[in-house]
């Protein structure tokens, strides 16, 4: 059977169609040689429930919305379920996994769920998983790179949250993403902080490249360390509010590794005026003692952050735009 004929179709509308189709994937794409394999799924509220950590095992599987807006996947746990481990909407551990136009959504009663309200919708224990127009809401945690030598790729994407809400270990891109920080709190009374990787033994860790952060409420931290040797760079960030974000740049006190490697160069506000401080040095504090690091980054260091370095044996722009057309002629007669 030829790869443009190779699909499954969704029921509109129906979480139990979806969850056998995701089902059928995992059986028929057990083998990590088998051939793409395309889950359609049509505009549509699929509810879960408090269903959690919805298993994608299948290799080379993709999940096709109609649309980023209307096509929506949610899950809402029991608040006694909070966790970063046991909260996923969608568990992935498949390998070279695409997604592409929907929604993923975890409506955990975040604020009412105590000190911690972690509620993933993306939890990834594969590799070299791909995204094109994704959105994903929640507000702790709400993306999860989990396994520590993991190679991802996100473009076009649009990830919401409050704290640590892209997290974990592993070479990630974001590139050309929009990154919406949420309220974090009722009381409106703390900060948010982006992007906590806990890198450990890959040489980049979490890339932002031409992103924008949309900030309209809470202040706001660029990254933290979570643990290990965390590594961060912001490449040509556009700041829609810049003056939310904290002075330091990176938070200096919620950082748990002296070992943390941070970057940030050209970013701007929406005018193009320049933001990024000349020079911006800031303590790092862990169990074997301190250190300063310079965040700024050179122009020549800035430029080695390409998606060519980053991933020398891998080219997901073009496995994407490959992928991207093979939708197109999929859903253009079945949506």
């Amino acid at each position: 059977m030829s790869a443009g004929k190779r699909y499954i179709m969704v029921k509109a509308g129906d979480a139990e169609s979806l969850l056998d189709a995701i089902n059928l994937s995992s059986v028929m794409n057990a083998d990590t040689l088998s051939e793409r394999l395309y889950i359609l799924i049509p505009n549509g509220f699929y509810d879960l429930g408090e269903r959690v950590l919805t298993p994608i095992w299948g290799h080379n599987v993709a999940l096709i919305g109609q649309s980023m807006e209307g096509t929506i996947i949610r899950n809402c746990p029991h608040i006694k379920d909070e966790s970063i481990s046991r909260t996923a909407t969608l568990l992935n551990r498949g390998h070279n996994t695409y997604v592409q136009d929907l929604t993923l959504q975890n409506d955990l009663d975040y604020y009412h769920s105590g000190p911690a309200g972690r509620a993933v919708c993306w939890q990834d224990k594969g590799n070299r998983a791909m995204f094109k127009r994704v959105r994903m809401l929640s507000y702790q945690d709400t993306y999860y790179s989990h396994s520590e030598e993991c190679q991802h790729y996100l473009e076009d994407c649009e990830i919401h949250g409050t704290v640590d809400f892209i997290c974990g270990a592993g070479d990630v891109f974001f590139n050309h993403c929009l990154i919406v920080t949420e309220k974090r709190n009722d009381e409106n009374n703390s900060h948010n902080v982006i992007a906590a990787p806990r890198t450990s033994t890959t040489e980049w860790g979490y890339v932002f490249k031409d992103c924008t952060i949309r900030n309209n409420i809470s202040n706001f931290h660029l990254a933290r360390g979570w643990h290990t040797h965390p590594r961060c760079y912001w490449i040509n960030t556009v700041l829609e509010s810049p003056e939310k974000l904290e002075p330091e740049r990176f938070d200096p006190q919620s950082i748990r590794s002296e070992e943390c490697e941070f970057g940030e160069y050209g970013t701007v506000d929406m005018q193009g005026n320049q933001l990024t401080p000349a020079t911006n040095v800031i303590t790092l504090r862990g169990k074997e003692g301190t250190r300063t690091v310079q965040t700024t980054l050179t122009a020549d260091s800035a430029a080695l952050f390409t998606l060519r370095n980053v991933f020398p044996d891998w080219q997901p722009d073009k496995v994407v735009r490959r992928l991207e057309k093979m939708c197109l002629r999929l859903t253009r007669k079945l949506f």
